[in-house]
C-alpha cells in the first residue's frame, strides 16, 4: 500500500538511496534530488507530501530551498544536517520547517518523524474549519490565514499555529517548553528561544490591534493570549 509521496533532497546518493529503500519498504514513494534547483523543481512537478531536505547542497541551499518552497506551498519539511548547532535549529523554525534530524540518523527514527509530521499536519483533513475570531482579529489555521481589520496579513506556518494555539486557549499561560511540544510537536533540544522570536514576529503584526486582547509575556513563565473581559 502506497502511504504518500516523499521528496528527498541530499546531495550524497548513498544517503538517499538508503532512505529511498526504507521509504519505500514502509510503503511511501520516493521522488530524490540532489540539488537545491532540482529540489525546487521538483516540489512544483511531483506534488510530495513531505520533503526530507538537506542543509549543504549544490546550486541553492536548503535555507534557500525552503523559503523557495514556502512562498508557494505549506508542504511539510524536514531538515536533514550534519550541522548541531542552535543557531541553525533555529533559523530551520524560524523559515517554517516542521522538524529538524541531525547526521548521522537511524533510518528508523527518520520513518518515525515522518509518520508523525504527517499525522500532525494532516489532522484538518475532513475536519470542521479550524477558526478563532476576536475584535479585528481572524485566526484560520484551515486556510492559513491571519486577517487584522479585515486585511490579510503575510504569516509563516508556524506563526500561525503558535498564535492559533495561544488564542484557542485564551488566559491560558504556556511554558516555551509546552509550546515547543504542542505546535512544533517535539522536544527541541531544550531550545526555546525559537519561540520567542516568534513571538516577536507576530507581536509586529499584532501589536495595537484591540485593547480587548493581547499577546502578553508572563514573566519567568511563558505567553498567554490575554483577553479583556
Amino acid at each position: 500500500m502506497e502511504l504518500g509521496k516523499i521528496m528527498v533532497v541530499d546531495d550524497d546518493k548513498n544517503i538517499c538511496e538508503l532512505l529511498r529503500l526504507y521509504l519505500e519498504k514502509e510503503g511511501y514513494q520516493v521522488v530524490i534530488a540532489n540539488d537545491g534547483k532540482e529540489a525546487v523543481e521538483l516540489n512544483e512537478k511531483e506534488d510530495p507530501e513531505l520533503i526530507l531536505l538537506d542543509i549543504m547542497l549544490p546550486q541553492l541551499d536548503g535555507w534557500q530551498v525552503c523559503r523557495e518552497i514556502r512562498k508557494k506551498s505549506q508542504v511539510p519539511i524536514i531538515m536533514l544536517t550534519a550541522k548541531g548547532e542552535v543557531f541553525d535549529k533555529v533559523l530551520g523554525l524560524e523559515l517554517g520547517a516542521d522538524d529538524y534530524i541531525v547526521k548521522p540518523f537511524e533510518t528508523k527514527e527518520v520513518v518515525a518523524r515522518i509518520k508523525a509530521v504527517l499525522r500532525r499536519t494532516g489532522q484538518n483533513q475532513g475536519e470542521a474549519v479550524k477558526e478563532v475570531k476576536y475584535d479585528k482579529l481572524s485566526i484560520n489555521l484551515t486556510n492559513y490565514e491571519l486577517k487584522v481589520n479585515g486585511v490579510q496579513v503575510d504569516t509563516p506556518p508556524k506563526e500561525m499555529e503558535l498564535i492559533y494555539h495561544l488564542a484557542s486557549n485564551p488566559n491560558r499561560v504556556f511554558t516555551r517548553d509546552q509550546l515547543l511540544d504542542e505546535v512544533w510537536g517535539f522536544d527541541y533540544y531544550g531550545d526555546s528561544r525559537t519561540v520567542d522570536v516568534h513571538v516577536k514576529r507576530l507581536r509586529e503584526k499584532l501589536e495595537g490591534v484591540s485593547d480587548k486582547w493581547a499577546l502578553k509575556t508572563v514573566w519567568g513563565v511563558g505567553y498567554k493570549f490575554e483577553v479583556k473581559e
